[in-house]
């Protein structure tokens, strides 16, 4: 299909990297060094992925102590900021200046 369009046409129609007719790009050493090399790495994560650090009993809720105490840090942390607790007697004293029982 390239060398008729190359023998006919006298050239790739468009732009020649995208598209569905375009020029094929050449595969360097380099370009096959650095797939190997991405292979090789994946290869060795996939390896210790695989080997569980911790069996499952020690797995199993072996950080919940610190995540309540992370928990409680963050709840004191919240009230920390709270504004204290106002009665409506506060909001309404000056109302009451002047009012007795004896009038």
């Amino acid at each position: 299909m390239f060398l008729t369009l190359s023998l006919l046409r006298k050239g790739i129609p468009g732009k020649q990297w995208i598209g569905k007719y375009r020029r094929p790009r050449q595969i360097t050493w380099q370009m096959k060094c650095n797939t190997l090399k991405n292979l090789e790495r994946e290869a060795e994560n996939e390896y210790w992925i695989s080997r569980p650090y911790m069996t499952r009993e020690q797995e199993h809720s072996h950080a919940a102590e610190r995540r309540a105490q992370a928990w409680l840090k963050i709840k004191e942390n919240k009230f920390l900021n709270f504004p204290q607790h106002k009665h409506m007697t506060d909001h309404l004293s000056h109302l009451r200046v002047t009012k007795t029982w004896s009038s």
